[in-house]
């Protein structure tokens, strides 16, 4: 599996490094500071990696193959440094569905909740409380809202993300024509994000002859965003160009595309994996994606949780801290974490990687 190469190739898009955090005491000191750090603690950046700590993770849902490859590489990671960690969560992405199982984890008394939210705002309540009992909560892939959690691991820089893919797609229709967006929920963060800075990009004056139609949503399920995929251009048999910033939409609209007359003549761009979008590239009907390792993501959340909770870092601008064999990282504005630089994948690289 290609890791560091994800995060380096010459093909990324350029992205900034940030980050930001706030830590605690003990899980039996009483709430003494803000609801968000439940503390006034110092960090101290030579305390010892807790070697006893037990990690939690809560995709957007169980059965999503991208969070899932995120996730066993957190775990993966817990290991490294003599923790353990776990994968729970709902089996479909609704706004609240990942409610119970962050009351269940602050039963179990985790020592961090990482968390990839389906709605910045309906998962806060809970968070919130697991703070006040000094669990840490780390945000990565689709983060919640700022005061509900000390990081975000943020997969590469947002507006990079949502211009890039505008860019991507305008070369590749000649920046004329018809485009739509198929998304995932409606109250993802990241994609909602994403796509304001795609409105934004689309605003500039070299993008005057394309028009956006249409912001689908599939729900991150596959047989939603396939129905999505088609009922687009049943609505608009005109489309010249798709973009779906997720790997379950990207894979379920190619599906689509391979099996029809639109093949070759609608252009789909957006966030897949290689694995899932290699006979798509391969057979003609994708000519690019892009994508950061999610293998990464994951074992990065790890270390910034560990470090968390060791009490290395306390959230103060400026703070670093290391993740393993990914390097030192340094704490930055409004708790965000950015892992790197995404890579776009065409025909030339796509066999290069195993993810």
């Amino acid at each position: 599996m290609m890791l560091r190469t994800v995060a380096t190739a010459a093909t990324a898009v350029s992205l900034a490094l940030a980050l930001s955090a706030c830590s605690g005491t003990t899980k039996d000191s009483t709430d003494r500071g803000s609801a968000k750090t439940g503390t006034t603690a110092k960090a101290d950046p030579d305390a010892p990696l807790r070697k006893d700590l037990k990690l939690a993770f809560l995709p957007k849902q169980i059965n999503n193959p991208y969070e899932k490859i995120v996730d066993d590489a957190g775990i993966a990671a817990a290991r490294e440094f003599g923790g353990t960690g776990k994968e729970v969560g709902p089996s479909d992405a609704g706004a609240s569905s990942q409610v119970s199982y962050i009351n269940t984890l602050i039963q179990q008394r985790q020592d961090a909740i990482l968390v990839a939210a389906n709605d910045p705002n309906a998962v806060c309540g809970p968070l919130k409380q697991a703070m006040r009992k000094n669990i840490k909560v780390v945000a990565y892939d689709s983060d919640t809202a700022k005061d509900c959690r000390q990081l975000f691991i943020n997969q590469a820089g947002s507006e990079e993300i949502g211009r890039g893919l505008v860019r991507h797609l305008g070369e590749q229709i000649g920046y004329r024509g018809k485009i739509a967006i198929l998304s995932a929920t409606q109250n993802a963060t990241n994609q909602n994000t994403w796509i304001g800075f795609m409105r934004d990009e689309l605003k500039l004056p070299r993008y005057k002859d394309m028009k956006l139609v249409k912001v689908a949503y599939g729900d991150d399920a596959d047989q939603k965003s396939f129905q999505q995929t088609q009922g687009l251009l049943q609505a608009y048999p005109d489309l010249k160009g798709i973009i779906s910033p997720t790997t379950v939409g990207i894979a379920a609209a190619a599906r689509y595309l391979s099996d029809s007359s639109y093949k070759g003549k609608v252009v789909l761009n957006g966030l897949g994996t290689p694995n899932q979008m290699r006979k798509y590239v391969k057979d003609g009907t994708v000519g690019q994606f892009s994508l950061w390792n999610p293998e990464d993501l994951g074992y990065l959340g790890a270390y910034a949780a560990a470090a968390l909770a060791s009490g290395r870092i306390s959230g103060a601008e400026g703070e670093t801290f290391e993740a393993g064999r990914l390097g030192a990282y340094t704490v930055g504005k409004d708790g965000e974490v950015v892992l790197g630089k995404p890579t776009v994948f065409d025909r030339g690289n796509i066999d290069t990687f195993d993810f």
